[in-house]
């Protein structure tokens, strides 16, 4: 998918590698991550989810085909992922009253995205950047955007099963 079907570039893919040592069978995560430095106003910031949720919910429409009960249409993601990557924001660049302006932005973003299931199908997270150089980005520092005063590890499973 090029740039301009999609609407945004992550500022990063990450994978991990999950086994035995985490308590599970091996498996691998993905997440993208957003890297917000404050260089945007939060409302941009929570415009991203927006982008993810289009990407989510996108199925190419081939020119001169469509779609058969026996070969129904496919989002686009599903030919790389297994799962939607988690999408991981890291917020720096303000003190804890910016980082708290900025997850409720990213909250208010998540209860746009209504009726999209978008936000509890795929784990939508937020974490200042202190608290990862601090105790760690496996540790629960992360805060889930549609219930931010949770503080959980971004490796938990947090996918909805459908």
């Amino acid at each position: 998918m090029d740039r301009e079907r999609r609407g945004f570039i992550p500022d990063a893919l990450l994978y991990h590698r999950r086994g035995p040592a985490d308590g599970d069978d091996w498996s691998m995560l993905r997440a993208f991550v957003e890297v917000d430095r404050a260089t945007m106003g939060p409302e941009r910031l929570a415009a991203k989810l927006t982008a993810y949720e289009r990407l989510h919910r996108y199925v190419p429409v081939m020119p001169g085909r469509r779609p058969t009960f026996q070969e129904p249409p496919v989002e686009e993601w599903r030919r790389r992922y297994p799962l939607f990557p988690r999408v991981l924001f890291v917020l720096d660049g303000t003190g804890p009253s910016g980082i708290e302006n900025r997850i409720r932005a990213l909250r208010a973003g998540a209860r746009l995205l209504t009726p999209s299931h978008f936000p509890y199908d795929v784990p939508i997270l937020a974490a200042p950047l202190a608290d990862l150089l601090h105790h760690g980005p496996s540790a629960p520092v992360w805060r889930p955007v549609h219930d931010p005063d949770q503080r959980v590890p971004w490796t938990g499973s947090g996918h909805r099963q459908t």
